[in-house]
């Protein structure tokens, strides 16, 4: 996205302020400044030759900024100021990239930018929903509690999401180990059980001739299946690019069996913990829906909560277009219709986070006690299979002799 300079006048105090913003367009350069509460003066495309991409190439890891807010809160409950905790954070922060970040949201912060602005423009370092609840916290006083409720909220998070990469990882391990034993045993095996039985000029069995016919397949086509899988790769990547593609996909990925419950759950957790931080902190309820559903990670889940947004914004309830969307659970339907009528739905949606973050785990073990037999059926099956199918033609070998 294209880099802008604005120049704009603060609505509360009347200051000039000067700053960057990586956005797709200058209607976005607006938008973004009347949402950070300032007045757009001027504002152009900044030259090419200024670029925050060489500010933190890389995307710094959940663990450095939960290491990192934490840090920041007790400073800041500690009484000290704004710009010395930054400079201390710059200072021993071991992550190379959030150190050069961090000494960039320190310049900014002395020339008169909000902490919320100057962490905006470090995108890869600090999200939305960091950068909205920061806004938040300055806002209403309390940055050193939004800051705390950030690193519980990203611990968690973090958390559910290495549980549910774990649950993919381990048979993605076992079919991999499964993928290199068969083909080592078709191109370096088979052949020469091929010749000892060509030697011998046997008619061999119709498993025998389907294993060997393999064997000469991967051996002389190898080039072709390498280049058939690549580019099944490549178009399912360019196929999940657009809109309808990633849409279908996700669907498929929700309603498959036993990964998809697991998905399901952990996109349910992360919606209701990522609404309910939002609206614990003091963003409001649309701005927190655009949020949450940017980071929902699932297609079909950011369309029923931008569907609720826009049934917010009408005046109806957040339940009614999530039900509709047939994604959430009624149990989770329910709690939410019954915190949006008391007026504690962000209690609400944290007890819900946290039922079904267990859920996750449950989820999870019986995943992967289910996979660790069947993937050991499954390899056993297809190697001992190819084993078998060579030594048919040497038990005929032997019958003949006798």
């Amino acid at each position: 996205m294209p880099l802008f300079e604005y120049t704009a006048r603060n609505a509360a105090n009347g200051q000039i302020q000067k700053g960057q913003v990586d956005v797709k367009s200058k209607e976005e350069v607006s938008a973004y400044l009347r949402k950070n509460r300032m007045i757009l003066v001027s504002e152009r495309e900044a030259p090419t030759k200024i670029s925050l991409g060489s500010v933190g190439k890389g995307k710094v890891k959940t663990r450095d900024i939960v290491i990192f807010t934490r840090q920041f809160a007790t400073m800041i409950n500690a009484g000290l100021p704004l710009v010395q905790s930054l400079s201390i954070l710059a200072s021993q922060t071991e992550n190379k990239n959030l150190k050069e970040v961090t000494k960039k949201v320190v310049q900014d912060v002395e020339s008169g930018n909000t902490l919320a602005d100057a962490f905006s423009k470090h995108p890869k370092a600090f999200s939305d929903l960091y950068v909205n609840m920061v806004a938040a916290g300055e806002a209403g006083g309390i940055l050193d509690t939004i800051l705390i409720r950030l690193a519980t909220f990203l611990e968690k998070s973090d958390a559910l999401i290495r549980k549910v990469k774990g649950a993919m990882v381990y048979p993605a391990v076992i079919f991999s180990v499964a993928i290199i034993a068969i083909s080592v045993l078709l191109i370096f095996v088979i052949p020469t059980f091929q010749s000892m039985f060509a030697s011998v000029n046997l008619e061999l069995p119709l498993p025998t001739r389907v294993v060997i016919g393999l064997s000469q397949g991967l051996i002389s086509y190898w080039w072709v299946m390498l280049g058939a899988i690549g580019g099944g790769v490549f178009l399912l990547k360019r196929y999940y690019a657009t809109s309808a593609g990633r849409l279908q996909i996700d669907s498929m990925m929700l309603r498959a069996p036993i990964l998809g419950d697991i998905l399901r759950k952990s996109a349910v957790s992360r919606f209701t913990r990522t609404l309910g931080t939002l609206i614990s902190s003091g963003v409001s309820i649309l701005d927190g829906l655009e949020i949450t559903a940017k980071t929902a990670g699932n297609r079909v889940i950011h369309d029923a909560v931008m569907e609720s947004r826009q049934s917010i914004a009408g005046g109806e309830t957040i339940a009614a277009p999530l039900d509709k969307s047939k994604v959430f659970p009624p149990m989770v339907i329910s709690m939410i219709a019954v915190g949006e009528q008391t007026g504690g739905l962000d209690e609400m949606l944290t007890k819900i986070a946290d039922f079904y973050d267990e859920e996750v785990d449950v989820a999870v073990s019986a995943l992967l006690s289910l996979m660790e037999p069947v993937m050991i059926v499954v390899l056993g099956v297809i190697v001992g299979g190819m084993v078998v199918a060579m030594y048919l033609p040497i038990f005929d070998m032997m019958n003949a002799v006798q």
